[in-house]
Protein backbone atom coordinates (compact mmCIF):
# COMPACT_ATOMS: atom_id res chain seq x y z
CA UNK A 1 0.00 0.00 0.00
CA UNK A 2 1.28 3.77 -1.16
CA UNK A 3 0.12 6.20 1.34
CA UNK A 4 0.16 10.30 0.40
CA UNK A 5 0.12 11.81 3.66
CA UNK A 6 -0.35 15.63 4.19
CA UNK A 7 0.35 17.24 7.37
CA UNK A 8 -0.72 21.35 8.04
CA UNK A 9 -1.27 21.04 11.77
CA UNK A 10 0.52 24.58 12.30
CA UNK A 11 3.49 26.14 10.57
CA UNK A 12 5.30 23.15 8.74
CA UNK A 13 4.38 22.06 5.45
CA UNK A 14 4.71 18.31 5.69
CA UNK A 15 4.08 15.69 2.90
CA UNK A 16 5.60 12.53 2.42
CA UNK A 17 5.00 8.51 0.72
CA UNK A 18 4.92 5.88 2.71
CA UNK A 19 5.02 2.01 1.58
CA UNK A 20 3.61 -0.12 3.84
CA UNK A 21 2.34 -3.55 4.40
CA UNK A 22 1.70 -5.67 7.31
CA UNK A 23 -0.57 -7.73 9.33
CA UNK A 24 -0.82 -11.08 10.89
CA UNK A 25 -0.30 -12.69 7.64
CA UNK A 26 2.86 -11.06 6.80
CA UNK A 27 4.36 -11.37 10.04
CA UNK A 28 4.59 -8.12 10.91
CA UNK A 29 4.48 -4.65 9.67
CA UNK A 30 7.01 -3.62 6.96
CA UNK A 31 7.66 -0.08 6.56
CA UNK A 32 9.53 2.18 3.81
CA UNK A 33 9.94 5.82 3.16
CA UNK A 34 9.60 6.96 -0.45
CA UNK A 35 10.05 10.55 0.25
CA UNK A 36 9.44 13.22 2.79
CA UNK A 37 9.69 16.83 2.78
CA UNK A 38 8.97 19.12 5.28
CA UNK A 39 8.27 22.94 3.99
CA UNK A 40 9.35 25.02 7.14
CA UNK A 41 7.91 28.34 8.62
CA UNK A 42 10.75 28.85 11.10
CA UNK A 43 12.65 31.69 9.22
CA UNK A 44 9.34 33.67 9.29
CA UNK A 45 8.68 32.66 12.90
CA UNK A 46 11.79 33.89 13.82
CA UNK A 47 10.94 37.20 11.84
CA UNK A 48 7.71 37.94 13.70
CA UNK A 49 8.61 36.04 16.90
CA UNK A 50 6.28 33.40 16.60
CA UNK A 51 3.37 31.34 14.70
CA UNK A 52 0.32 33.43 13.66
CA UNK A 53 -2.51 31.41 11.89
CA UNK A 54 -3.33 33.57 9.13
CA UNK A 55 0.23 34.12 8.28
CA UNK A 56 1.06 30.37 8.50
CA UNK A 57 -2.46 29.41 6.27
CA UNK A 58 -0.61 31.56 3.66
CA UNK A 59 2.49 29.77 3.56
CA UNK A 60 0.61 26.53 3.34
CA UNK A 61 -1.25 27.49 0.47
CA UNK A 62 1.66 28.74 -1.39
CA UNK A 63 3.66 25.24 -0.16
CA UNK A 64 1.51 22.44 -0.90
CA UNK A 65 1.44 22.01 -4.35
CA UNK A 66 5.78 22.74 -4.60
CA UNK A 67 5.98 19.97 -1.73
CA UNK A 68 4.27 17.53 -3.80
CA UNK A 69 5.41 17.73 -6.84
CA UNK A 70 9.13 17.33 -4.99
CA UNK A 71 7.87 14.58 -3.53
CA UNK A 72 6.47 12.84 -6.05
CA UNK A 73 9.42 13.16 -7.32
CA UNK A 74 11.37 11.84 -4.75
CA UNK A 75 9.44 8.78 -4.78
CA UNK A 76 9.23 8.28 -8.60
CA UNK A 77 5.91 9.50 -9.27
CA UNK A 78 5.58 12.09 -11.06
CA UNK A 79 3.07 10.47 -13.92
CA UNK A 80 3.29 12.27 -17.33
CA UNK A 81 -0.26 10.83 -18.73
CA UNK A 82 -2.44 13.74 -18.03
CA UNK A 83 -6.51 12.86 -18.26
CA UNK A 84 -7.61 15.61 -20.37
CA UNK A 85 -10.07 17.00 -17.77
CA UNK A 86 -10.90 20.07 -16.42
CA UNK A 87 -10.81 20.56 -12.50
CA UNK A 88 -14.20 21.30 -10.68
CA UNK A 89 -13.51 21.52 -7.21
CA UNK A 90 -17.29 21.89 -6.07
CA UNK A 91 -16.35 24.84 -4.10
CA UNK A 92 -13.66 22.63 -1.90
CA UNK A 93 -10.66 25.77 -2.49
CA UNK A 94 -13.43 29.01 -2.36
CA UNK A 95 -11.41 30.31 0.34
CA UNK A 96 -8.29 29.30 -1.15
CA UNK A 97 -7.89 30.52 -4.45
CA UNK A 98 -4.12 30.76 -4.76
CA UNK A 99 -3.86 26.94 -3.92
CA UNK A 100 -6.64 26.75 -6.38
CA UNK A 101 -4.56 28.19 -8.97
CA UNK A 102 -1.70 25.96 -8.79
CA UNK A 103 -3.73 22.68 -8.07
CA UNK A 104 -5.58 23.14 -11.70
CA UNK A 105 -2.23 24.04 -12.72
CA UNK A 106 -0.44 20.66 -11.27
CA UNK A 107 -3.47 18.89 -12.36
CA UNK A 108 -3.36 19.40 -15.78
CA UNK A 109 0.62 19.12 -16.29
CA UNK A 110 0.48 15.58 -14.10
CA UNK A 111 -1.77 12.87 -14.06
CA UNK A 112 -2.95 10.31 -10.85
CA UNK A 113 0.19 9.17 -9.13
CA UNK A 114 0.09 4.72 -8.17
CA UNK A 115 -1.24 6.31 -4.57
CA UNK A 116 -3.47 3.63 -2.69
CA UNK A 117 -4.75 6.29 0.33
CA UNK A 118 -4.57 9.78 1.19
CA UNK A 119 -3.89 10.88 4.89
CA UNK A 120 -4.11 13.67 6.42
CA UNK A 121 -4.30 15.58 9.98
CA UNK A 122 -7.78 16.96 10.31
CA UNK A 123 -7.03 18.00 13.69
CA UNK A 124 -5.77 19.23 16.68
CA UNK A 125 -3.48 22.45 15.48
CA UNK A 126 -4.27 25.49 14.27
CA UNK A 127 -8.05 25.85 12.01
CA UNK A 128 -7.25 27.65 9.59
CA UNK A 129 -3.94 25.88 8.74
CA UNK A 130 -6.03 22.15 9.65
CA UNK A 131 -8.47 23.84 6.68
CA UNK A 132 -5.95 24.56 4.37
CA UNK A 133 -4.21 20.60 3.95
CA UNK A 134 -8.00 19.02 4.84
CA UNK A 135 -9.08 21.26 1.57
CA UNK A 136 -5.96 20.08 -0.22
CA UNK A 137 -6.98 16.61 0.12
CA UNK A 138 -10.32 16.70 -0.71
CA UNK A 139 -9.35 18.36 -3.90
CA UNK A 140 -6.59 15.55 -4.75
CA UNK A 141 -8.95 12.88 -3.14
CA UNK A 142 -11.85 13.98 -5.92
CA UNK A 143 -10.23 14.52 -8.34
CA UNK A 144 -7.74 11.79 -8.59
CA UNK A 145 -10.47 9.42 -7.00
CA UNK A 146 -8.11 8.42 -4.08
CA UNK A 147 -9.80 7.22 -0.52
CA UNK A 148 -9.02 9.44 2.48
CA UNK A 149 -8.55 8.90 5.73
CA UNK A 150 -8.64 11.62 8.86
CA UNK A 151 -5.28 11.25 11.15
CA UNK A 152 -5.56 12.52 14.56
CA UNK A 153 -2.05 14.65 14.98
CA UNK A 154 -1.42 13.29 18.95
CA UNK A 155 -2.40 9.59 17.93
CA UNK A 156 0.42 10.20 14.92
CA UNK A 157 3.00 11.68 17.20
CA UNK A 158 2.92 8.44 19.25
CA UNK A 159 2.35 5.97 16.08
CA UNK A 160 5.63 7.48 14.56
CA UNK A 161 7.28 5.05 16.79
CA UNK A 162 6.47 2.35 14.67
CA UNK A 163 8.07 3.17 11.98
CA UNK A 164 11.49 2.38 13.31
CA UNK A 165 10.39 -0.18 15.98
CA UNK A 166 7.38 -1.74 14.68
CA UNK A 167 8.11 -4.50 17.55
CA UNK A 168 6.52 -2.09 19.99
CA UNK A 169 4.29 -4.05 22.13
CA UNK A 170 0.80 -2.57 24.19
CA UNK A 171 -0.73 -1.58 26.60
CA UNK A 172 1.62 1.26 26.71
CA UNK A 173 1.87 5.27 28.22
CA UNK A 174 3.34 7.67 26.14
CA UNK A 175 4.13 11.35 26.73
CA UNK A 176 3.31 13.93 24.14
CA UNK A 177 4.78 16.97 24.26
CA UNK A 178 4.89 19.92 22.09
CA UNK A 179 4.47 23.63 21.95
CA UNK A 180 0.55 22.96 21.65
CA UNK A 181 0.43 19.60 24.16
CA UNK A 182 1.72 17.97 27.11
CA UNK A 183 -0.29 14.62 27.79
CA UNK A 184 -0.16 11.65 29.48
CA UNK A 185 -1.83 8.96 27.65
CA UNK A 186 -2.52 5.06 28.30
CA UNK A 187 -2.13 3.63 25.18
CA UNK A 188 -4.44 -0.10 25.56
CA UNK A 189 -4.36 -0.50 21.38
CA UNK A 190 -3.91 1.04 18.40
CA UNK A 191 -7.05 3.75 18.89
CA UNK A 192 -8.14 2.75 22.23
CA UNK A 193 -6.73 5.82 24.27
CA UNK A 194 -7.45 7.12 27.96
CA UNK A 195 -5.78 10.55 28.99
CA UNK A 196 -3.98 10.18 32.31
CA UNK A 197 -3.03 13.73 32.63
CA UNK A 198 -2.32 17.05 30.61
CA UNK A 199 -1.44 20.23 31.02
CA UNK A 200 -3.96 22.88 33.15
CA UNK A 201 -2.37 25.95 31.06
CA UNK A 202 0.73 26.34 28.97
CA UNK A 203 2.48 23.50 27.11
CA UNK A 204 5.77 23.00 27.82
CA UNK A 205 6.98 23.99 24.17
CA UNK A 206 4.86 27.05 24.75
CA UNK A 207 6.94 28.08 28.43
CA UNK A 208 9.82 27.05 26.43
CA UNK A 209 8.85 29.48 24.02
CA UNK A 210 7.73 32.12 26.07
CA UNK A 211 10.86 31.92 28.43
CA UNK A 212 12.87 32.51 25.92
CA UNK A 213 10.96 35.81 24.67
CA UNK A 214 11.62 36.98 28.38
CA UNK A 215 15.16 36.23 28.10
CA UNK A 216 15.32 38.33 24.65
CA UNK A 217 16.88 34.90 22.94
CA UNK A 218 14.18 34.98 20.12
CA UNK A 219 12.15 32.24 18.62
CA UNK A 220 11.79 28.64 18.39
CA UNK A 221 12.15 28.87 22.23
CA UNK A 222 13.04 25.44 22.85
CA UNK A 223 16.09 24.73 20.92
CA UNK A 224 17.90 27.96 21.61
CA UNK A 225 17.55 27.04 25.45
CA UNK A 226 18.51 23.64 24.87
CA UNK A 227 21.50 24.94 23.05
CA UNK A 228 22.00 27.62 26.02
CA UNK A 229 21.70 25.28 28.28
CA UNK A 230 24.24 22.93 27.16
CA UNK A 231 26.99 25.14 28.18
CA UNK A 232 26.16 25.06 31.83
CA UNK A 233 24.75 21.72 32.00
CA UNK A 234 22.64 20.17 35.44
CA UNK A 235 25.02 17.33 35.41
CA UNK A 236 27.45 19.68 36.83
CA UNK A 237 25.15 21.51 39.32
CA UNK A 238 26.98 20.84 42.49
CA UNK A 239 29.82 22.86 40.59
CA UNK A 240 27.47 26.24 40.07
CA UNK A 241 28.05 29.62 42.16
CA UNK A 242 26.37 30.16 44.73
CA UNK A 243 23.38 32.04 44.84
CA UNK A 244 22.67 30.46 41.35
CA UNK A 245 19.42 30.68 40.27
CA UNK A 246 16.39 28.30 41.18
CA UNK A 247 13.01 27.66 39.78
CA UNK A 248 9.85 25.94 41.06
CA UNK A 249 8.69 22.99 39.25
CA UNK A 250 5.14 23.38 39.66
CA UNK A 251 2.44 20.30 40.71
CA UNK A 252 6.29 18.22 40.90
CA UNK A 253 4.36 16.63 44.28
CA UNK A 254 0.97 16.46 43.47
CA UNK A 255 -0.84 12.62 43.34
CA UNK A 256 -2.23 13.06 39.52
CA UNK A 257 -0.50 13.01 35.94
CA UNK A 258 -1.28 17.02 35.40
CA UNK A 259 0.95 19.38 34.75
CA UNK A 260 1.07 23.24 34.82
CA UNK A 261 3.57 25.64 33.60
CA UNK A 262 2.20 28.95 33.20
CA UNK A 263 3.69 29.42 36.76
CA UNK A 264 7.01 28.56 36.05
CA UNK A 265 7.16 31.19 32.80
CA UNK A 266 5.71 34.15 35.41
CA UNK A 267 8.57 32.81 37.94
CA UNK A 268 10.98 33.21 35.18
CA UNK A 269 9.75 36.88 34.48
CA UNK A 270 10.63 37.91 37.80
CA UNK A 271 13.54 36.32 38.33
CA UNK A 272 14.61 37.64 34.82
CA UNK A 273 13.65 41.52 35.97
CA UNK A 274 15.24 41.09 39.25
CA UNK A 275 18.75 40.35 37.72
CA UNK A 276 18.40 42.85 34.49
CA UNK A 277 17.62 45.60 37.18
CA UNK A 278 21.62 44.66 38.29
CA UNK A 279 24.53 46.64 37.11
CA UNK A 280 26.46 43.75 35.32
CA UNK A 281 30.46 44.82 35.21
CA UNK A 282 30.50 42.66 31.30
CA UNK A 283 28.13 41.86 28.71
CA UNK A 284 29.82 38.30 29.75
CA UNK A 285 28.24 37.87 33.08
CA UNK A 286 24.70 39.00 31.56
CA UNK A 287 25.67 36.48 29.06
CA UNK A 288 26.35 33.90 32.00
CA UNK A 289 22.89 35.04 33.65
CA UNK A 290 21.19 33.86 30.66
CA UNK A 291 23.29 30.73 30.57
CA UNK A 292 22.12 29.68 34.25
CA UNK A 293 18.34 31.09 33.68
CA UNK A 294 17.80 28.47 30.24
CA UNK A 295 19.35 25.85 32.28
CA UNK A 296 17.11 25.89 35.04
CA UNK A 297 14.57 26.38 32.84
CA UNK A 298 15.02 23.39 31.05
CA UNK A 299 15.62 21.47 34.00
CA UNK A 300 12.61 22.71 35.83
CA UNK A 301 10.46 21.33 32.63
CA UNK A 302 12.12 18.06 32.56
CA UNK A 303 12.09 17.08 36.00
CA UNK A 304 8.03 17.57 35.74
CA UNK A 305 7.86 15.86 32.72
CA UNK A 306 10.28 13.03 33.63
CA UNK A 307 8.77 11.80 37.57
CA UNK A 308 4.77 12.58 36.07
CA UNK A 309 5.15 10.08 33.41
CA UNK A 310 7.67 7.65 35.03
CA UNK A 311 4.71 7.93 37.79
CA UNK A 312 2.39 7.07 35.05
CA UNK A 313 3.84 4.10 34.25
CA UNK A 314 4.53 2.21 37.38
CA UNK A 315 0.74 2.93 38.58
CA UNK A 316 -0.68 1.27 36.04
CA UNK A 317 2.18 -1.45 35.80
CA UNK A 318 3.16 -0.42 32.25
CA UNK A 319 6.39 -1.90 30.88
CA UNK A 320 6.67 0.35 27.76
CA UNK A 321 6.84 4.64 27.23
CA UNK A 322 6.63 6.32 24.37
CA UNK A 323 7.72 9.89 23.73
CA UNK A 324 6.51 12.17 21.07
CA UNK A 325 6.39 15.63 19.99
CA UNK A 326 8.16 18.04 18.91
CA UNK A 327 10.25 18.90 22.54
CA UNK A 328 11.40 15.45 22.94
CA UNK A 329 13.92 16.23 20.21
CA UNK A 330 15.26 17.78 23.21
CA UNK A 331 18.66 16.14 24.09
CA UNK A 332 18.56 16.20 27.81
CA UNK A 333 15.17 15.08 28.14
CA UNK A 334 16.00 12.00 26.34
CA UNK A 335 18.98 11.24 28.19
CA UNK A 336 17.47 12.04 31.50
CA UNK A 337 14.76 9.66 30.63
CA UNK A 338 16.90 6.88 29.65
CA UNK A 339 18.83 7.36 32.72
CA UNK A 340 15.91 7.85 35.47
CA UNK A 341 14.31 4.28 33.48
CA UNK A 342 17.65 2.62 33.69
CA UNK A 343 18.13 3.03 37.41
CA UNK A 344 14.49 2.84 38.55
CA UNK A 345 12.67 0.36 36.35
CA UNK A 346 12.24 -1.89 33.82
CA UNK A 347 10.74 -0.17 31.50
CA UNK A 348 11.56 -0.02 28.16
CA UNK A 349 11.49 3.71 26.16
CA UNK A 350 10.75 4.75 22.74
CA UNK A 351 11.56 8.24 20.81
CA UNK A 352 12.05 8.76 17.61
CA UNK A 353 14.88 10.31 16.05
CA UNK A 354 14.87 14.00 16.45
CA UNK A 355 13.66 14.90 12.51
CA UNK A 356 10.76 12.69 13.38
CA UNK A 357 9.48 14.03 16.58
CA UNK A 358 8.84 17.64 15.29
CA UNK A 359 6.17 17.58 12.94
CA UNK A 360 6.02 15.92 9.54
CA UNK A 361 3.88 14.05 7.27
CA UNK A 362 5.30 10.45 7.86
CA UNK A 363 3.81 10.27 10.93
CA UNK A 364 0.46 10.89 9.24
CA UNK A 365 1.18 8.56 6.91
CA UNK A 366 2.03 5.64 9.26
CA UNK A 367 -1.18 6.80 11.26
CA UNK A 368 -3.39 6.29 8.41
CA UNK A 369 -1.92 2.59 7.97
CA UNK A 370 -3.24 1.47 10.96
CA UNK A 371 -6.47 3.38 10.55
CA UNK A 372 -6.66 2.17 7.00
CA UNK A 373 -10.07 0.91 7.67
CA UNK A 374 -11.83 4.27 8.53
CA UNK A 375 -11.45 5.55 5.07
CA UNK A 376 -14.56 8.35 4.45
CA UNK A 377 -15.88 10.18 1.70
CA UNK A 378 -13.95 13.39 0.73
CA UNK A 379 -17.37 15.34 1.26
CA UNK A 380 -17.19 14.54 4.79
CA UNK A 381 -13.91 15.34 5.59
CA UNK A 382 -13.68 17.90 8.51
CA UNK A 383 -10.73 19.69 9.99
CA UNK A 384 -11.34 19.63 14.21
CA UNK A 385 -9.00 22.30 16.04
CA UNK A 386 -10.28 20.90 19.45
CA UNK A 387 -10.31 17.09 18.34
CA UNK A 388 -9.22 14.57 21.41
CA UNK A 389 -7.38 11.46 21.09
CA UNK A 390 -9.46 10.10 24.10
CA UNK A 391 -11.66 10.66 27.36
CA UNK A 392 -9.63 12.35 30.83
CA UNK A 393 -9.04 9.65 33.26
CA UNK A 394 -10.46 10.86 36.49
CA UNK A 395 -9.33 9.75 39.69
Amino acid sequence: MEILAIETSCDDTGIAILSAKGGPASGGDEFEVLANVVSSQTALGKKYGGVFPAMAKREHQKNLVPTLVKVLKKAEMLNSKVINETPDFKNILEREPELEKNLISLFKKYGKPDVDLIAVTNGPGLEPCLWVGVNFAKAISQFWNIPVVAVNHIESHILVNLLENPEIKFPAVALVVSGGHTQIILIKKIGKYKILGETRDDAAGECFDKCAKILGLGYPGGPIISKLAEIDPRGLSANRPRGSIKLPRPMFNTKDYDFSFSGLKTAVLYAWQKISAVKFHSSENLRQQKINMAAEVQQAIIDVLVKKTIKAAKDYKIKTLILGGGVTANKELRKQFKEALNTSSRVEVFVPTPNLSTDNALMTAITGFYHQKNKIPWEKLQAESNLRIGEKVIK
